[in-house]
């Protein structure tokens, strides 16, 4: 009797064991970047890899440009027709020419990071895509204070 019930610890001891070991596996695949599959549309589409685009935590004149890639998930060539800026500060560019059915395209971004501070910055890209005519990306980050930057004087003495 007693090898009976040592026989059945031990069986479930060892399934319980195999069980956890699977949902660990099963974590580990789900931490993996996921390719995510684009539907197909009728006529010209445009999905992004990313829709906002994080600087993070750059120095003052730091390498400003980055780019918004794109595939036309469409049937049809994809026409960007303009891209504008929220404000002076973000000039986007676009590409020349149409994007093929299946085609990557990208949409250049360039912030002036001569401004010091936080910034959330969007970009309206105007295109043939079905459904979605007006796009919206955004941009964001933080640009540190210019480490040559001379502390500003005090005032002097008013004589009254």
């Amino acid at each position: 009797m007693k090898k009976i019930i040592l026989l059945a610890a031990i069986t479930v001891f060892g399934v319980a064991t195999s069980n956890a070991q699977t949902a660990k596996k099963a974590t580990k695949k789900a931490d993996a970047p996921v390719k995510v599959e684009t539907q197909k549309v009728d006529g010209p589409g445009m999905v992004f890899e990313n829709e906002t685009i994080d600087f993070g935590t750059i120095p003052h004149n730091a390498d400003g440009n980055r780019e918004f890639v794109f595939v036309n998930n469409g049937n049809k060539p994809l026409k960007i027709e303009s891209t504008q800026g929220s404000c002076g500060c973000t000039v986007p560019t676009k590409p020349e020419g149409d994007i093929a059915p299946g085609a990557k395209g990208t949409i250049g971004v360039k912030y002036d990071t001569n401004r010091e501070g936080p910034f959330t910055k969007t970009v309206t890209i105007k295109s043939n895509a079905v459904g979605q005519e007006t796009k919206v990306v955004t941009i964001k980050g933080t640009v540190l204070p210019d480490p040559n930057k001379k502390p500003a004087e005090p005032a002097a003495p008013t004589k009254s």
